[in-house]
């Protein structure tokens, strides 16, 4: 009994997978193919999201992905932004910011190498992320410390409810810009509710956005599995990025037919959390403080995280191949940048003493290391920087031909040549930018 209790608690029980797996084959056959949304017709998107499913795992989650299949394209039409959807992880490996805007996991996590490593580093590049229900379900996440440690900040999973309900909910934060329109409670739909190992409320950038109210306990209709007290976190995010966790995407279902009893997006509360939190992500709706985008008419100095030099043009040259270095802030003409936008969210970052000439990569070099310059602007992509802001208020810029970060030299010695190296998230690319008069 205790073996089926464990096994239960991690995939809702040994008799459900058995008719899962008898009900497979008419489920495969009712998946609903990738789904492709675009605003009407002569609208460019606001921003595009492609969302990754696995589809072979529990009729309930399979539920969910047809659902949202569903329901994401029409939410697309109705908002302005394209919906894709694959089971195609692979693209992951590749994936970029300046293709997708938005990742969605509805129902899985990326499994191998190149999966993961393309993800964090679309992530570290200024990627953005929601992931539903089963995208933080692990019992061995030391296997990818970064994601469920860090990232997710969760840990392995502990224990669910069952079976599947509605939970009140209590709004913790209203001043993110996915929860802002909701209340300070409100009723979710129905799903199976996970809990952890690691508390969320421990780590510093974790961000608890809504967790289960009190007055929902018990939560779950079985008595061996659920909830009578405790905390328990169902919305998050990350300050260090910008993503975003829900915990529901798991359907009632009638397991001996196969047919779905529940409707995840049968709540406009919660729908509007997503709708919300989407727009957020894709760059709409601004972040939690202000300061984003940046500027358009005024002047701004550098000033690095890691060692306090600013970003400076060598001898306060403006001519071409004039070295951008790291220096003793003073407030001179060349420590004065402005950013004006070019289009995809990229800005020049142009000399305050004449607007003609930006920092660029050397060569167009995609290299570790490759050196930084003023050069006269003429489109390049190696003249354009993405600007991502950091839960600090600083930023980190990403270059638009290479996705690597424009980053401060090991040494702190005034003088040493700025160069783009791998976005890491260290001090070392992070800049405060202080407005000049």
């Amino acid at each position: 009994m205790n073996t089926i209790r464990a096994t239960a608690a991690l995939r809702g029980g040994v008799g459900r997978l058995c008719r899962w797996l008898l009900l497979l084959p008419a489920l495969l056959l009712g998946l609903t193919v990738p789904a492709h949304a675009a605003p009407n017709a002569g609208q460019a998107p606001a921003f595009r999201v492609i969302a990754f499913y696995n589809g072979t795992w529990d009729a309930a989650h399979i539920s969910f992905v047809q659902e949202a299949d569903r329901w994401f394209p029409a939410t697309a039409a109705a908002n302005n932004f394209s919906y894709t959807s694959t089971n195609d992880w692979e693209r992951l490996a590749g994936i970029t910011p300046d293709q997708y805007q938005v990742v969605l996991f509805l129902d899985d996590a990326p499994q191998t190498a190149s999966q993961r490593a393309g993800f964090e580093r679309y992530m570290r590049s200024g990627g953005a992320w929601m992931g539903f229900h089963v995208s933080a379900f692990a019992t061995e996440a030391r296997q990818w410390p970064w994601f469920y440690d860090q990232f997710l900040g969760s840990g392995n999973f502990r224990s669910n409810t069952w079976g599947p309900t509605t939970a009140v909910l209590r709004t913790e934060d209203r001043t993110h810009p996915s929860t802002t329109g909701l209340p300070a409670t409100f009723t979710s739909s129905v799903s199976e509710w996970y809990a952890w190992e690691n508390s969320l409320r421990d780590r510093p950038d974790i961000k608890v956005l809504a967790s289960v109210d009190p007055v929902s306990f018990p939560l779950g209709t079985d008595p061996d599995q659920s909830w009578y007290s405790g905390d328990y976190p169902v919305l998050w995010t990350n300050t260090g990025y910008r993503m975003l966790y829900a915990n529901f995407g798991h359907n009632a279902m009638d397991y001996g037919s196969g047919t779905t009893l529940s409707s995840t997006f049968a709540s406009e509360t919660q729908n509007r959390f997503v709708v919300d939190g989407l727009k957020w992500l894709g760059g709409g709706g601004g972040d939690p403080a202000p300061g984003d985008p940046i500027s358009q008419t005024s002047a701004f100095a550098l000033v690095a995280e890691a060692n306090g030099n600013c970003v400076d043009a060598r001898a306060a040259a403006t001519a071409n191949g004039t070295v951008v270095q790291q220096y003793t802030c003073n407030g001179t003409a060349a420590q004065r940048y402005r950013f004006p936008a070019t289009d995809g969210g990229h800005v020049r970052i142009a000399a305050d003493g004449d607007g003609r000439q930006v920092v660029d990569v050397a060569d167009v070099s995609v290299a570790e290391q490759a050196p930084l310059q003023l050069w006269t602007y003429g489109g390049g992509a190696n003249q354009q920087w993405k600007p991502v802001r950091e839960a600090s208020g600083r930023y980190h810029f990403i270059a638009r031909h290479s996705g690597k970060c424009l980053s401060a030299p090991a040494s702190a010695a005034a003088g040493v040549q700025l160069v783009q190296r791998t976005c890491d998230g260290t001090a070392a690319q992070s800049y405060r930018l202080v407005t000049q008069g």
